[in-house]
């Protein structure tokens, strides 16, 4: 019998779902911060084989955490320890802001799903940055020869109007870029009003030129740039925004973001309903995610990095995106549900599969 989800029955699962995760966060960097960190680093470690190269940097793993559990970079080296081959920090603002009114986290345990409206709380950008580079320092350190990757997501800050989107943008890739491994520009969370209407093209294109120069002229060399876009987007769009990818040289596309469906749930009507709107993640997802990431790769051929993320719960699931033609995979609602050794397993899992492939 696995010990984390009796766990989570018993203490999680009747609780706030933002206590919750409060709680579990403050544990696993309590956790990092003792002996029982550098034990877990050597038992959770990806094996040597499992070493993934995208847009020119080597992750321990193709499997990383995705943005939303570590939103202002305060855990990003404990995390690690529990076997992430990459952390993506965010999303970040340009300015601090609280987010939306709670509640504005909801679990759907039958659904093995969570509707989240959190809204980029976030403590902003300039606050951020110092975090992320010390955590930089501190993987340094621990892993010598290959440390896991920090990935930094950004978005718009709420109360900026969409006209006055760029310079926002800019604002946080300048301060975020020199201590990004890689920088995602998100214009598909639905918490952030009218956030979305930046996916078109015609708004996509300025945005992520300006980003890009921006992020570049700051960190003084290029940093890997990627967009993340809603599993909502007809095919059409899906197609418009890769051939973007590929005219502006990105290096490039995260799929998917959570979605506002709410289509094909296990959990009762009403009970859904009364959680009001709201991003869905887990694995409800897992399907148009991989339809997407299907759609994406004929569309952008070998050229472009692709992250696959949504429905992720299992080492067969990583495997699936893998061989769709993800380039990296990501998680982060199963992370919930399974447990702090979630990552590990996958890891584990993975390295048997490339063992047998192998001989």
């Amino acid at each position: 019998m696995r010990i984390y989800p009796v766990f989570f029955r018993i203490v999680f699962s009747g609780m706030d779902p933002e206590r919750a995760h409060r709680i579990g966060f403050r544990l696993i960097r309590w956790a990092g911060a003792t002996p029982a960190g550098a034990v877990l680093r050597k038992l959770t470690a990806p094996a040597p084989a499992l070493e993934t190269t995208a847009f020119g940097v080597t992750f321990p793993s193709p499997f990383g955490l995705a943005a939303g559990f570590d939103k202002e970079g305060h855990g990003i080296a404990a995390l690690t320890d529990l076997g992430f081959g990459h952390i993506e920090v965010g999303t970040i603002t340009g300015q601090a802001q609280p987010g939306n009114p709670k509640p504005r986290l909801f679990r759907l345990v039958e659904d093995r799903a969570v509707i989240n409206r959190m809204g980029f709380n976030n403590d902003g950008a300039a606050a951020v940055a110092p975090r992320i580079a010390a955590a930089r320092r501190t993987l340094e350190r621990r892993y010598p020869n290959r440390r896991p990757v920090i990935g930094v997501n950004i978005g718009k800050t709420k109360n900026v109007d969409l006209r006055d989107a760029i310079s926002d943008y800019r604002i946080s890739a300048s301060t975020l870029a020199p201590v990004a491994d890689y920088l995602v520009v998100n214009v598909s969370s639905p918490n952030t009003p009218g956030l979305r209407l930046l996916q078109s093209v015609r708004s996509l294109r300025p945005l992520l030129t300006a980003v890009r120069k921006a992020a570049d002229e700051s960190a003084g060399r290029h940093v890997p740039l990627l967009v993340k876009i809603a599993p909502d987007l007809t095919d059409e769009d899906i197609d418009d925004v890769a051939a973007l990818a590929l005219e502006l040289g990105l290096d490039g596309i995260i799929a998917t973001n959570t979605t506002i469906t709410r289509e094909n749930l296990v959990t009762d009507t009403q009970t859904v309903m009364s959680y009001g709107v709201g991003g869905l993640s887990g694995a409800p997802l897992k399907e148009r995610s991989l339809e997407v990431l299907n759609r994406l790769r004929r569309a952008v051929g070998p050229e472009l990095a692709l992250i696959s993320v949504g429905g992720v719960e299992t080492a067969d699931d990583v495997e699936r995106r893998l061989d769709a033609g993800a380039t990296l995979v990501q998680g982060y609602t199963a992370f919930l549900y399974e447990g702090p050794f979630w990552a590990s397993s996958i890891n584990r899992a993975l390295k048997r599969r490339a063992t047998v492939e192998a001989k």
